[in-house]
């Protein structure tokens, strides 16, 4: 579990910074609407250019800050040693992709996370004999979208019954479904943002010819040359940055996927949506796994 925060405080790695703490921040630039990367072009032989779609950009975060430790300057030498060690570890840093998280606490509002690079952790020890060191901190987030602090996770089991079940009166024929049709089940999810949240999707054995709906969109992930052994699974990363499918041993399993199956549009949009998913599966025991983080434009 992340350590709690209070109001005005920034979680940095790891490292708490804000109210109540020996590091007071003077102010935090960079949490606004992100910057624009517009694609307009300008009309030939024509006054004005033509407004192409608009994108946002990464965004830079940068913190106006202060250590004070009165009379202590080996706290703030302490502390400007855990935020670089918060922000330069290997994992990280060395990772194309990785990035470490930067939770912020406002009054009135859920705790909201970026992930970000380090770009400048500077210090200026000009008054550190005194405990007073001006801190300078710039942070690069490649993916500017806002996000839950926690995790939202949903289980869905294949399903049977053709429909759902019986419903009275019940007339012969009653048809069930075999194992030469594809089970499906249906189950809602739900993003409390205001943005596009992008799900982890793991579907779990024993099953085959998987396919994958969001029913509002109708956009879909098929699978239909998987077979997945019974506790084998294969993961379908769709956030912006990662967007893999990998199987449970780290192997690639995109070829799987079939040429229509676009991860980077499977994208769970604000509110509450239908998902289904189907596959062939004699023991009812394989199981999909949706895990996302609601998404929001704004602190």
């Amino acid at each position: 579990m992340p350590l709690e925060l209070a109001d005005w405080q920034y979680d940095i790695g790891g490292v708490i910074i804000g109210a109540g703490t020996a590091v007071n921040v003077i102010e935090v630039t960079g949490l606004g609407r992100p910057p624009v990367r517009d694609n307009d072009v300008d009309q030939p032989s024509m006054d004005g250019s033509f407004a192409g779609p608009d994108y946002w950009a990464a965004r830079q975060i940068q913190f106006d800050a202060a250590i004070k430790t009165p009379g202590d300057p080996a706290a703030c030498h302490d502390m400007v040693a855990a935020l670089q060690a918060a922000t330069d570890a290997t994992a990280v840093r060395l990772v194309g992709g990785q990035g470490l998280t930067i939770r912020i606490k406002r009054p009135g509002r859920p705790t909201k996370s970026l992930t970000v690079r380090a770009r400048k952790i500077d210090p200026e020890y000009r008054q550190v004999i005194h405990g007073y060191v001006p801190l300078d901190l710039e942070f690069f987030a490649h993916d500017p979208q806002f996000y839950a602090d926690e995790a939202t996770t949903t289980e869905i089991p294949l399903g049977w019954l053709t429909g759902g079940g019986f419903a009275a009166p019940v007339v012969a024929p009653i048809y069930v479904q075999d194992g030469t049709v594809a089970a499906d089940r249906p189950a809602w999810v739900t993003n409390t943002g205001d943005a596009d949240a992008w799900p982890i999707i793991r579907i779990t054995g024993p099953c085959s010819n998987v396919s994958i709906i969001h029913v509002p969109t109708g956009r879909t992930l098929a699978l239909p040359t998987l077979t997945l052994a019974a506790g084998r699974w294969v993961e379908i990363d769709t956030r912006p940055g990662y967007r893999t499918v990998t199987w449970d041993n780290g192997g690639n399993a995109s070829a799987y996927l079939t040429p229509a199956s676009r991860i980077d549009l499977f994208s769970l949009p604000p509110g509450t949506s239908e998902m289904r998913w189907t596959a062939f599966d004699s023991t009812n025991t394989a199981r999909l796994r949706l895990t996302w983080r609601d998404a929001y434009i704004a602190l």
